[in-house]
């Protein structure tokens, strides 16, 4: 069964939002780092992960693709057949805006929101699986 698992936001101040919901909520932190564009940091309800994005310019593609500011910008669903729902959601109509044969796979859903889709196992307990290989 598919299940939301991951959900990232792309903010103005990554430390500061990563501190509120440590500090505030006691979410314990579940990972942090940077690849070729933006840096991030999340924290774990233990079922769910939630991350920060920071893009280094509001030019970078996948930061334009959600639009200027901070706001939610994707949530994971995972799934038990990555080529089966990537083939569903392509004859639904949807655009799939990475590479379809390496998770995550980025997608916009009808409606224009931008979803990811990732197999099992991907964010185990809420925390990442490898900080290198999320958003």
């Amino acid at each position: 069964m598919a299940r939301i698992v991951h959900i990232a936001m792309k903010v103005d101040d990554l430390d500061g939002t990563a501190d509120f919901y440590e500090k505030v909520f006691s979410l314990p932190a579940a990972g942090k780092s940077r690849s070729e564009d933006r840096s991030r940091r999340a924290v774990s309800d233990g079922n769910i992960n939630l991350t920060f994005l920071k893009y280094d310019s509001e030019e970078s593609p996948m930061a334009k693709a959600v639009g200027e500011g901070p706001c939610i910008h994707h949530f994971a669903v995972e799934v038990d057949d990555l080529e089966k729902y990537v083939s569903q959601a392509r004859e639904f109509g949807c655009e799939i805006l990475s590479d379809p044969t390496k998770a995550p796979v980025k997608l916009r859903i009808p409606g224009g929101p931008i979803m990811e889709i990732v197999p099992e196992g991907r964010y185990r307990k809420g925390s990442e699986r490898s900080a290198a290989q999320s958003d």
